[in-house]
């Protein structure tokens, strides 16, 4: 197939699901053209490696001021901000000529960011290629839990502004594609629920497609763990994440430290903001051996090192939608999982098998402690969890998938304008 990507941002190992997706499909033989929007240097240098993997690469750059003044313009219209944040005229106008020139079959919208892109495109009864959309998540399912239980205030603020506006802008696009693709049943009944509530109908046309983790990038280390260090990764910019910080060092830990009082945490992730670094100056002094009981990180250049070096790897997600890749990520190198019921919610993984499940920060506190105590158990969990992915999370399965998908809409739409 000839498939065309449309993305809002430089797929990446950070932006992994349409990177990984578009790997995957390359290697089955497809040709796959991309247009995407760039904001930093990194971003473009990954777009030009992406074009030596024999993807055609047309993109964009999206400048602060640019996405500011779209939001500006957005503020009185009832679209949601991230609907319009990475529109860029020119990249429309590089996908309306790559759908002339490359002659896609089908044609792949990645995100809530990106989706202004597909419904500029010919409408659904007029189209003569399938438009997928990959809503990955469903963020308006997000915002609600956000409102609720964020301890972040810019997290509280955002969703307060862009719940209702986004509630009913992903409850149009469900209709507007010929299908809608989500991470998780879970976000799939969200968007089902929001269209309903629009009067809309996304019937036959959702899909899960499962995030999947590298497993050659990811792998275990072959060096010693340390004897008693949690690592929380994630971008720490991310409310969720934020949330989940402080839930780990303020609500769970105390209990872990009046037993375990030479345990650490770490927090490795970029863009963390004050309140998760001040945690480190805020929680216990120096553990026994004179480690700080907290460490948060910043910007790493691979979080591979710290995930092998880890004891275990905690997710404490409060809330949250779709399948957490940090827990992923953790599994396939090895490290055993302590996480949350939102953060497995995704997952087909067996508890007490393939991780630990804490439901709330007592009985987290004491799965960490399980651990801590028990090297047999660590490295049992460490086993199985590697196990699950290596079955159940592999990208090139993934991608078989997404093929599957692809040919439907395609067969779909051709039957659909045959009977017209």
């Amino acid at each position: 197939m000839r498939i065309l990507f449309v993305t809002p941002y430089a797929p990446s190992l950070i932006r992994v699901r349409p990177y990984q997706l578009m790997g995957g499909l390359v290697r089955r033989g497809h040709q796959i053209a991309l247009a995407a929007v760039w904001t930093a240097e990194a971003e473009r240098s990954a777009l030009q490696a992406l074009a030596a993997r024999n993807v055609q690469v047309r993109c964009r750059r999206m400048s602060t001021w640019r996405s500011v003044w779209n939001c500006l313009g957005a503020a009185g219209t009832g679209e949601p901000f991230q609907s319009v944040y990475s529109w860029h005229p020119g990249l429309q106008r590089d996908i309306l000529r790559a759908v002339r020139e490359f002659r896609p079959d089908v044609i792949h919208v990645e995100h809530l960011r990106g989706a202004r892109y597909g419904i500029n495109l010919p409408p659904v009864a007029e189209r003569r290629i399938p438009a997928i959309w990959d809503s990955v998540d469903c963020i308006s399912l997000l915002f609600r839990q956000a409102r609720i239980q964020s301890r972040s205030a810019r997290g509280r603020w955002m969703t307060r502004v862009e719940l209702p506006r986004t509630e009913a802008y992903e409850g149009w696009l469900a209709s507007q594609f010929d299908r809608v693709l989500v991470t998780s049943p879970v976000d799939g009944r969200a968007l089902e629920d929001v269209a309903k509530a629009r009067g809309e109908s996304a019937r036959g046309k959702l899909r899960v497609l499962r995030n999947g983790v590298d497993l050659e990038y990811f792998s275990p280390g072959g060096g010693s763990r340390d004897p008693a260090t949690l690592v929380l990764t994630g971008k720490m910019s991310y409310h969720a994440n934020v949330t989940a910080a402080l839930h780990l060092v303020e609500d769970i830990m105390p209990a872990v430290w009046a037993a375990r009082p030479d345990a650490s945490v770490l927090i490795a992730g970029k863009d963390p903001p004050s309140e998760v670094r001040a945690l480190q100056h805020r929680a216990a002094n120096p553990n026994p051996n004179g480690n700080p009981s907290v460490v948060v990180t910043g910007t790493v250049s691979d979080i591979r090192p710290f995930l092998r070096r880890a004891t275990l790897a905690a997710a404490p997600l409060v809330y949250g939608v779709g399948i957490q890749n940090k827990v992923l990520e953790a599994m396939a190198c090895g490290t055993p999982v302590v996480a949350s019921a939102q953060a497995a919610s995704a997952l087909a993984a067996k508890p007490d098998r393939d991780l630990l499940i804490g439901a709330e920060a007592g009985a987290f506190a004491h799965r960490i402690l399980d651990l801590l105590g028990s090297p047999g158990l660590r490295d049992a969990v460490g086993r199985a969890g590697r196990q699950y992915v290596e079955t159940h999370h592999n990208w090139d399965g993934v991608a078989v998938s997404l093929e599957s998908i692809y040919r439907e809409a395609i067969d779909s739409l051709a039957v659909r304008h045959a009977s017209a």
